[in-house]
């Protein structure tokens, strides 16, 4: 068997989507991505599986951000490590507590990793 036939048996199968449903380069263009780090991260204190992190995405104050990742991530190793957030959207409550954004996971069956820079960048650089 080729590397090229076992890369394929290992990933996952991914649905194209239909005409209707895709978006277009300008659609994208509008979805702010920063490179964000985490100062803070503590359980949420209403759900066992969310965590409210503060996070530096090079603006005046900390973001606040909810994230469903208390079940794969302890809190004590995410102080300082850097994720990708989207940064422009609107403001939801999730159990009573504000977030401000969204970082950026992904999931298979060897379970859920947050997207992370390969190299430190400062925090706020944009993603393209």
């Amino acid at each position: 068997m080729s590397d090229s036939d076992e890369q394929t048996k290992t990933q996952p199968e991914a649905e194209a989507k239909p005409e209707s449903e895709k978006i277009t380069i300008d659609d994208f263009g509008k979805v702010d991505l920063r490179i964000g780090t985490i100062r803070t991260a503590e359980p949420h204190p209403n759900a066992d599986r969310l965590l409210v992190l503060k996070v530096d995405i090079g603006e005046q104050e900390l973001r606040q951000l909810v994230a469903g990742i208390r079940d794969t991530y302890d809190v004590r190793t995410l102080v300082g490590q850097q994720i990708v957030v989207v940064a422009n959207l609107k403001p939801a409550k999730l159990r009573g507590v504000e977030s401000h954004g969204m970082l950026l996971a992904g999931r298979d069956e060897t379970g859920l990793s947050v997207l992370a820079p390969g190299k430190r960048l400062l925090p706020g650089t944009r993603v393209s």
